[in-house]
């Protein structure tokens, strides 16, 4: 059904699903954050304005929709379409919600989302094995798989054999594919966006270079062409770093250009292991002063972190590869489905030019616990 205005609210541990008025179920849930310890309660606002309509005019938007996790439970999705109609598409399997706008030729294409969700600080601890819930085979299965721009095969499976030759565990495995990307690839500035994650041109051309949606698709291609279930997730970040990385966090309320993606891997004595390689190559690059050495201080200590370990100041909107946007014109899917989007009778517009597309994100943090 397509409607004007719609509200949503998760059964994720905080609010009670059914037809709960939505600002009295999020105020709950908020409340219920505060109480329950280290997690901390975002709202994201995100508003998009077509500023040039040619006829017919479509607009999706990511939405914080995992649900409950590990490091995240999402508390709700208020959206609203003036002279257009909107709803939700939802793909649980990668956890996947899409808010869908549509707007005649004579309207003034305007929506407006807010989500709220609740995040943790998310470690594994490596030190302890067989304390993870085990993952159903078919979610492992699903998290093998190749992709578009993640295949398994070809040079990539001959690199993946290549990093985790003489590994005989899951954990030797990903560590050493995590070593690897952290000691060969580089972060680059000129990169728009988060980049396209295109492994198979990365590792066939040898450039290296790229930025999150880049370095941390090439650990989850690896990682799958060497049999380890991973996956990435694309998000947000909405806050500073507690842990006095300047270059980890946001730097003010407006997040607009503050896309960022990470990645899991499964390994059977842990379960699902939070890594993050592509932060390690911005700390070398952008943790003032800028350009350190792999061996500086600053660097070790977020390289040890970031294999086993996320500061949650970042709020995750799905794991989706080859995404269709629903009603769209335009072929092939997404590689991966993070920006918002929108298209005119005139063709789709520039996800990475916020300016010209006219949209603006917003984060508040709303309580800690």
């Amino acid at each position: 059904m397509q409607i004007s205005r719609r509200s949503f609210l998760e059964s994720a541990g905080f609010a009670a699903a059914g037809l709960v008025p939505a600002r009295r179920a999020a105020s709950a849930a908020i409340e219920n954050a505060a109480g329950d310890n280290g997690w901390r309660v975002f709202e994201l606002t995100t508003r998009v304005e077509v500023l040039k309509p040619v006829g017919a005019t479509r607009i999706w938007l990511p939405t914080a929709f995992l649900g409950r996790t590990n490091f995240q439970r999402t508390i709700a999705n208020e959206f609203k379409a003036e002279g257009g109609t909107a709803r939700l598409v939802r793909q649980r399997a990668d956890g996947l919600g899409i808010v869908a706008a549509e707007f005649p030729a004579n309207a003034k294409p305007v929506i407006t989302l807010t989500s709220r969700a609740a995040t943790k600080d998310y470690t594994v601890d490596l030190r302890a094995p067989g304390k993870a819930s085990k993952a159903e085979r078919a979610e492992l299965d699903y998290f093998r798989r190749p992709t578009k721009l993640i295949p398994t095969n070809g040079i990539v499976r001959a690199k993946a054999d290549e990093i985790t030759k003489g590994e005989t565990t899951d954990a030797g495995k990903a560590r050493a594919i995590y070593e690897w990307i952290v000691d060969n690839t580089f972060r680059n500035p000129k990169t728009r966006g988060c980049g396209t994650g295109n492994i198979r041109f990365m590792l066939e051309s040898g450039d290296l270079g790229g930025k999150c949606a880049d370095l941390n698709a090439l650990y989850v291609g690896l990682a799958r062409a060497a049999g380890l279930p991973a996956r990435d997730f694309y998000g947000i970040r909405v806050a500073k770093s507690g842990l006095g990385y300047k270059s980890l966090g946001a730097a003010s309320e407006v997040i607009t250009k503050a896309q960022h993606c990470r990645a899991e891997v499964y390994l059977s004595e842990y379960g699902w292991v939070p890594v993050d390689p592509a932060d390690v190559r911005k700390v070398v690059l952008e943790e003032p002063p800028g350009n350190r050495a792999l061996s500086d201080p600053t660097v070790t200590a977020a390289r040890a972190r970031l294999f086993g370990s996320w500061e949650m100041n970042w709020i995750a909107f799905n794991s989706a590869h080859d995404v269709a946007l629903p009603g769209s014109n335009r072929t092939p899917p997404e590689g991966f489905f993070m920006y918002p989007h929108a298209e005119t009778a005139d063709g789709r517009l520039d996800a990475l030019d916020p300016e010209a597309f006219r949209y603006e994100i917003r984060a508040r943090e709303i309580t800690r616990g």
